[in-house]
């Protein structure tokens, strides 16, 4: 296990995603299994992965993470935000190319509360005048 490594913090929604960057060889392991059996569409790997071939580094470092909260898709955003952190720490000259390819911003969207006298956060119940 190399001695340096990078951190990055990723949230999207309810998912929280701690990323570990290490120099090697490509390997990315996400709560103790391998990111192929971890994520299952492709769309979601190709999220996941677009910050490192923005950069072009895809093989240059190995990614260990762990993730918690959400659902796939919310858990892929906050994986990309946290590689992208991860890498902005590795190098601060990637800053520029990874803010504008919108992999620093975190999407601040979050499920809005459930209020009274209504069925969810905005659907009443049927209104009946008479």
């Amino acid at each position: 296990m190399p001695d340096e490594f990078w951190r990055g913090t990723g949230r999207r929604k309810t998912a929280v995603a701690q990323v570990r960057l290490m120099s090697g060889t490509g390997r990315i392991v996400v709560n103790g299994r391998e990111f192929d059996t971890f994520l299952f569409d492709a769309k979601g790997v190709k999220r996941v992965l677009a910050p490192l071939e923005a950069v072009n580094s895809a093989s240059k470092f190995d990614i260990l993470a762990k993730v918690n909260g959400g659902g796939f898709t919310a858990q892929a955003d906050a994986l990309r935000l946290g590689i992208a952190r991860a890498l902005v720490k590795y190098d601060s000259g990637l800053e520029s190319i990874l803010r504008d390819g919108g992999y620093l911003t975190r999407d601040g969207r979050e499920k809005e509360r459930k209020k009274y006298g209504h069925k969810r956060a905005r659907k009443s119940f049927q209104f009946s005048k008479r």
